[in-house]
């Protein structure tokens, strides 16, 4: 019973962080939500950089989008981890050394991702046996 309450739970995290990476991931292509008004300048310098570069923006939001549905079905859990790894770091450096507003909400994503990956390890010993 424990180990099914374990399940039920982990796939209620993980799909609530895989619909935060489809909902950030088709912002980047439909743009409903603005971004905040007072963005620090060191913020809004990086992120002005991002969307010079075109194609940058949709890669990444593809990534999110994909990511998060592999991440919401607990068969491709461990591929929608994978696939969100770079994008997860990007955040983490952003929050850390651009504005650390958003420092919580990535503190909890990355407790999931590491839950997650602690959960699937069986399947993640191939890479790096």
């Amino acid at each position: 019973m424990k180990s099914s309450l374990k399940a039920k739970f982990l796939f209620g995290i993980a799909l609530l962080t895989g619909l935060i990476f489809i909902n950030a991931g088709l912002n980047k292509f439909l743009n409903y939500m603005p971004p905040p008004d007072h963005l620090p300048r060191k913020l809004e310098k990086a992120m002005t950089a991002f969307m010079e570069i075109g194609w940058l923006m949709p890669l990444t939001g593809l990534v999110e989008i994909t990511g998060g549905i592999l991440l919401a079905v607990p068969r491709t859990r461990a591929l929608g981890v994978l696939v969100l790894l770079p994008v997860m770091a990007g955040i983490i450096l952003t929050n850390t050394v651009q504005n650390t507003s958003g420092l919580p909400i990535t503190l909890v994503l990355s407790a999931v991702f590491l839950w997650i990956i602690y959960e699937h390890r069986a399947q993640y010993r191939p890479l790096i046996a």
